[in-house]
């Protein structure tokens, strides 16, 4: 579109009620679209002075009665070694989405034997376990993203 026409367009919405336009041509699209101005105005609002509350000599002062609270369920840390996630990316449990997952719960496994993939920045990183022992459990789910440090698996 030509550049003077576009200028035309752009005076005439801005003089005209018209707040906006769309024009479609073999040359392309324009849609010219009027700023609205909303004036906000600020109304100032009075503070209010504190109230200070005071009971009457005859009203005793509420006591606290003493409540024995229920023991909280102690935060148990799963026992055994944690993989953790060596990079930001993406993590999978198998190479392809068909394929075998590399481990399950209950699987063994050896000390350097890949356990995920993690990919980042298009490029697919074998993680491989770092001990030896069974996995106890699988912290992160099939194609969600993890975080540097992250936990991914437990061996015990």
């Amino acid at each position: 579109m030509d550049l003077r026409k576009l200028k035309t367009l752009i005076d005439l919405v801005s003089e005209s009620n018209v707040s906006e336009l769309e024009i479609t041509e073999a040359e392309g699209k324009v849609r010219i679209v009027k700023a609205v101005h909303n004036p906000v105005v600020a109304m100032p609002v009075p503070l209010a002075a504190p109230v200070t509350m005071v009971a009457p000599p005859s009203v005793a002062a509420p006591t606290v009665a003493s409540v024995e609270a229920a023991p909280l369920a102690p935060v148990v840390e799963p026992a055994g070694h944690f993989v953790k996630s060596p990079m930001v990316g993406t993590f999978y449990r198998a190479s392809s989405p068909g394929a075998k997952a590399f481990v399950e719960l209950g699987s063994v496994v050896k000390e350097g034997e890949p356990i995920c993939i993690i990919e980042a920045m298009k490029i697919l990183n074998e993680i491989e376990a770092d001990a030896s022992g069974t996995i106890t459990q699988i912290l992160v789910e099939n194609g969600q993203a993890v975080e540097f440090g992250q936990p991914m698996f437990v061996i015990a």
